[in-house]
């Protein structure tokens, strides 16, 4: 047995509930009317007509987001009638983000603070509203409320390793994508597998309702690799730790907190799937959608997109480029 026991609780607590970025989050149940925040006020309603519509499944590129609308306003003097100034009177940005996904949006065992990159995205756009990263509150969420999160008000924002994909769009905008992952495999240090397909016949674990999981039956491989579904991702890497599986499959991100956290671990192959990240927004304040954008093409212009690329990702290797932004 792979000498990991003594790591399995501490790891199992920070990655309990961390979940893939290709998940299908269950969108909002319409028979209660969401309530956005800052929705029913004059500052919270949005410029009739400003919302484009959603966009077909034959025409939908999940990567081209709402084109920023003129420069940023100064920090602190929000244009009335925008959600942006109904956060600046509120004192604070909610954004929501889970604890648990190690390099993104996990909590300090020795401050108590949740850190990460995702929570740094959202650093940057308090920044922009308060002159202050610091105005960020963060409202802890499961993977599978993420939509949801958006649609009832909860949050102003997520940042989640959340992916853009074209059924989400239908419920939430999402931002300019300012992270590509992609879906890979953790196994044994010891493992000669170099690729998902070399692991025909092995047990894989993945999420149970992620696409990861329906990612797995995919591989072409002969014999096919065996799925098994664990409620999170923090239960397959203790799956993993007691040989219980043979590899766990999910975004490369997540990942990679895993192996940053398991010294006997690895992860290997080329990335099967494609997963840009996006932050998640209410469609009824476009507008918010807009100065985010405008606040990520300001990252990727100033270096500080690529600084905290290196903060938090930097041991596996140099920053590459930032997406670059698309728009309709």
């Amino acid at each position: 047995m792979r000498n990991r026991l003594a790591l399995i609780a501490t790891v199992a607590l920070l990655l309990g509930a961390a979940g893939c970025a290709g998940d299908s989050s269950p969108r909002y149940d319409a028979t209660t009317p969401p309530k956005a925040i800052g929705q029913g006020t004059e500052q919270g309603a949005a410029p009739a007509g400003t919302q484009p519509a959603p966009a077909g499944e034959q025409t939908c590129n999940p990567r081209a987001s709402l084109r920023p609308s003129g420069a940023l306003p100064q920090p602190g003097r929000m244009p009335a009638g925008t959600l942006m100034a109904d956060i600046q009177k509120r004192g604070r940005l909610i954004l929501g983000t889970s604890q648990d996904t190690l390099l993104f949006s996990s909590r300090n065992p020795f401050s108590g603070k949740i850190e990460g990159f995702d929570v740094d995205m959202g650093r940057l756009i308090a920044k922009a509203i308060f002159g202050s990263p610091d105005k960020l509150q963060i409202t802890v969420i499961g993977y599978d409320q993420r939509v949801n999160s958006v649609l009832q008000g909860k949050v102003d924002v997520v940042a989640d390793t959340m992916t853009a994909n074209c059924d989400r769009w239908k419920d939430v905008n999402f931002s300019s994508i300012y992270y590509e992952a992609g879906q890979k495999v953790l196994v044994s240090k010891d493992s000669p597998a170099k690729r998902l397909e070399d692991l025909g016949g092995k047990k894989i674990c993945s999420a149970a309702g992620s696409t990861s999981y329906d990612n797995i039956g995919k591989v072409k491989s002969n014999p096919p690799p065996v799925a098994v579904s664990r409620a999170s991702f923090g239960d397959c890497l203790v799956a993993f730790q007691q040989n219980e599986v043979d590899a766990i499959s999910t975004d490369d991100t997540i990942l990679a907190g895993m192996a940053a956290q398991d010294p006997y671990a690895k992860v290997i192959g080329p990335r099967h799937t494609e997963e840009p990240y996006g932050m998640a927004l209410n469609r009824d304040h476009p507008e918010f959608t807009q100065f985010v954008n405008a606040v990520l093409e300001q990252a990727r212009r100033d270096g500080i997109w690529k600084a905290t690329y290196e903060k938090w990702l930097g041991r596996f290797g140099p920053a590459p480029q930032p997406p670059a932004a698309q728009y309709r």
